[in-house]
């Protein structure tokens, strides 16, 4: 959970830090070789990468577990086309996110993530290596820097709308926990940039032995969906890469003066394999994530458990009919359902929280204030902290209650308002 604008924060810091070593002014751009405003060093950016890909995903579903294969795979297409790149010393780190929205990003440094929703559209590995070629330019080039010292995007690139945290009884823990895992990564570069990560994207693509095609049908493809109703749930992906005429007809000419080479499409066809095969599955999950959103939370509980049965595997599905459970006020079948998340996904900060929550409502104080330290290792969040002062509170370790409550309190939502109601309550006993 970010707070407060994580642009005001990261921007101030890194004007600081430039101004006090003297840095302020023009850096090289290490793709294009253009002199560029740049408030931040390569060292600065690199560790900022570092520090927030982990929380980043972590707010946006997390890795996807069902096929680890995949992993590896989109892995090693993106560090083959890194190797050719303008800056290949960089610690480039790929990962597919286990969420729907088709979208694809790079933090600075070379961290880079795309989501499963997005692979399900592409075709071919050549489109794959448009994908990561494109945000490997993003890094690169260094346009996160660039663009933060102009202020045109939120956090250097790294605006992450965290989960929304309005409700927090029985009732509202459906709708808590629906959200986490679905929010959505704002990155909006300048036409320039975008044109950049095309073209040299495409460069690295044919460098490393990839059709540069590839991109010419990436951007076909982006144009047509954009189109009228055709493209519903890709605004995400639009917004941070507005598809266009002009830039199909960029990379068509880019691609005449490059090398043709392979598209692998068997290869990409068997490593998207058991995302294809669990098309439905996940197509019920979603539909349930917008009944709740209606409030129609017996239909989403039905699908949630239509989702589970074709992919026992996927710990997204038990969780969202734990929250479910807990909406009906059926807890202890609530509290099985999120241990069944916790087992099949322990790197997830939310299927602790989500559990712990509910514990500390239950009383279970030893069991609550365990999960909820344990969310707090993958993503520290103003609920884990509340809870965990009400968890202290009654314990009667009002110390440790006061200290978690002063940090959720920070808060700006209505969390943020309850603990700082039991702050002024405590320190008035005090």
């Amino acid at each position: 959970m970010i707070r407060r604008s994580i642009a005001k924060r990261l921007l101030a810091t890194a004007v600081a830090a430039s101004v006090t070593a003297g840095i302020v002014g023009c850096a090289v751009n290490p793709v294009t070789g253009k002199k560029e405003l740049s408030l931040m060093s390569q060292s600065q950016e690199v560790a900022l990468g570092v520090e927030q890909y982990p929380k980043a995903q972590q707010t946006q579903g997390g890795e996807y577990l069902v096929d680890p294969a995949l992993q590896a795979y989109v892995s090693s297409v993106g560090h083959k086309l890194a190797k050719v790149s303008d800056q290949p010393q960089l610690p480039y780190e790929f990962v597919v996110l286990n969420n729907s929205v088709p979208n694809a990003w790079a933090l600075p440094g070379g961290k880079i993530a795309v989501n499963r929703g997005l692979l399900v559209l592409l075709e071919d590995e050549a489109e794959l290596a448009a994908v990561l070629g494109h945000e490997i330019v993003h890094a690169a080039a260094r346009h996160s820097a660039a663009a933060m010292s102009q202020q045109q995007i939120l956090g250097a690139g790294i605006a992450i709308l965290g989960a929304t945290t309005q409700n927090t009884g029985y009732g509202d823990l459906v709708s808590l926990g629906s959200q986490f895992g679905g929010s959505a990564y704002i990155a909006k570069y300048g036409r320039d940039n975008e044109l950049e990560s095309d073209r040299y994207g495409m460069k690295y693509m044919a460098a490393a032995g990839y059709d540069p095609q590839g991109a010419v049908r990436l951007q076909q493809k982006f144009v047509e969906l954009s189109k009228g109703s055709q493209s519903g749930g890709l605004d995400a992906l639009f917004a941070s890469h507005p598809p266009s005429q002009s830039r199909v007809n960029a990379n068509v000419e880019h691609a005449k003066k490059l090398a043709t080479g392979t598209t692998n499409r068997s290869q990409y066809q068997k490593a998207i394999a058991q995302l294809k095969k669990d098309a439905a599955a996940y197509k019920h999950y979603d539909d349930a994530v917008a009944a709740v959103q209606k409030k129609e939370y017996d239909r989403a509980l039905t699908l949630t458990r239509q989702a589970q049965k074709l992919q026992p595997k996927e710990a997204s599905f038990y969780a969202l009919e734990g929250d479910l459970l807990a909406q009906k006020k059926q807890y202890q079948d609530a509290l099985a359902s999120y241990e069944t998340a916790v087992q099949k996904n322990p790197t997830l900060f939310s299927n602790w929280l989500m559990r712990g929550m509910l514990n500390a409502q239950l009383k279970n104080y030893t069991a609550a204030e365990r999960d909820l330290q344990r969310s707090t290792q993958y993503l520290a969040t103003p609920h884990a902290h509340y809870y965990l002062g009400q968890v202290y509170e009654q314990q009667g370790n009002t110390k440790s209650a006061l200290s978690q409550y002063q940090i959720a309190a920070q808060d700006s939502g209505d969390i943020g308002t309850k603990a700082q109601a039991r702050v002024q309550a405590l320190g008035s006993n005090g």
